[in-house]
């Protein structure tokens, strides 16, 4: 079963992370680990590589795509950016929350009406609250920054599981988007609050990021289904 990858509702809350710097490996990734990700996340990294293509190649393959660059700059300039993601299919679009309201307010705008313009579902703009590698950040500054965010009509918020408990109480009906999910015991490299997918599911996660903890496994595929044995197996 494993080997068959998830069920299509748990592939759904799986973003494949493709922090790569080349399409066509991206799209080998891509390819191997479908069954077990419902969702592409294209980040600066490969955005800056391939722009606009690695989106379209990934609506191509049938995923969702999560664009994951951070947006922060004046409402203007992130207005326009978000309208152009939306234009061309983007599901998901981060932005820094630290941007502030109107920031927020105006990229979701711009993201939504870019969509509709285009005729497509509207997409959800989410809001970046501290980053997973900033394990000193002051605990006040999670709540200030989802509040700002729900205020700006975001649709969802990405934050660490730890976060959770907050998120739950502050904005129950917020898409959570927890990242750095790893095995039990393996590699954290730069983010210190990484979870397990079972960890991230209980605590109320509702899509899950996974990037290097498959990428950089010798055998891509193997490495997911032994990441998601313990959801297959339920």
């Amino acid at each position: 079963m494993a080997n068959e990858g998830l069920p299509p509702e748990l592939r759904s809350k799986m973003a494949l992370a493709l922090d790569v710097d080349d399409l066509v490996q991206a799209n080998r990734l891509a390819k191997q680990l479908a069954p077990w990700f419902g969702v592409a996340k294209v980040g600066l990294e490969l955005y800056t590589a391939a722009g606009p293509d690695a989106i379209g190649s990934m609506i191509d393959m049938g995923f969702d795509v999560f664009l994951d660059i951070k947006l922060h700059d004046i409402p203007t300039t992130v207005a326009r950016s978000a309208t152009v993601a939306g234009a061309l299919g983007v599901s998901y679009l981060t932005m820094h929350a630290h941007g502030g309201s109107a920031m927020l307010r105006a990229g979701v705008e711009g993201f939504q009406n870019g969509a509709r313009e285009a005729e497509l579902p509207i997409p959800t703009a989410l809001a970046i609250t501290v980053l997973t590698s900033d394990a000193d950040a002051p605990e006040h500054i999670v709540p200030a920054r989802l509040r700002v965010a729900v205020e700006a009509g975001c649709g969802g918020i990405v934050c660490a599981a730890s976060d959770l408990k907050d998120l739950r109480e502050l904005a129950p009906r917020t898409l959570r988007v927890v990242p750095g999910i790893r095995a039990a015991g393996g590699e954290r490299h730069d983010q210190p609050k990484a979870v397990t997918p079972e960890e991230a599911l209980a605590e109320g996660a509702d899509l899950l990021v996974v990037g290097r903890a498959v990428t950089l496994a010798d055998d891509p595929a193997a490495a997911a289904a032994e990441l998601f044995a313990g959801l297959v197996e339920r």
